[in-house]
């Protein structure tokens, strides 16, 4: 399978380290996930999706990782996710409309507990359309929740929008 420019730019700017905890939200059929989890070797990947069927699909996609304990698949919302505070390296999510068409003020808050400090959120789009508001959104709600360093990288395939958590 050939992967999409923007998962290939996405995984460049995540850049996942060996042993990194990282959150993937809008993990959809886990193409993204099968990419990050072959670069962990003692890290995990948390792969989030509300659709049941995107999360049947991620599993189905990385067994492997599944078996060796690098990958945990979970149906649900962002703002309803449950980990332990701080427990987080990075967050990303590719695609995902919640940042620029409505504000993401609980998802930022359940992001901002979950990562450690100094982790950092990535909040990628694929080139297309809705160009402005896929930039501006996110830089003010990063922002207003909290997030420092918040920066636009643009690239092939896409563009992404990070912070850090203080």
């Amino acid at each position: 399978m050939e992967v999409p420019a923007r998962l290939r730019w996405a995984l460049s700017v995540l850049d996942p380290a060996p042993g990194d905890r990282i959150l993937e939200f809008g993990a959809g059929p886990g193409v993204a996930a099968a990419l990050v989890c072959e670069r962990l070797t003692t890290g995990h990947l948390l792969a989030l999706d509300r659709s049941a069927v995107a999360t049947a699909r991620t599993a189905r996609r990385c067994v492997d990782h599944l078996a060796a304990g690098r990958l945990e698949v979970r149906t649900g919302d962002l703002a309803g996710l449950q980990v332990p505070d701080a427990s987080l390296d990075a967050a990303f999510g590719v695609d995902v409309n919640l940042f620029w068409t409505r504000s993401p003020a609980p998802e930022l808050a359940v992001l901002t507990r979950a990562l450690r400090p100094g982790g950092q959120l990535h909040v990628c789009y694929g080139d297309g359309p809705g160009g402005r508001d896929r930039v501006t959104a996110p830089v003010a709600a990063l922002a207003e929740g909290g997030f420092t360093e918040v920066t636009v990288r643009r690239g092939p395939g896409g563009v992404a929008i990070s912070g850090r958590v203080p």
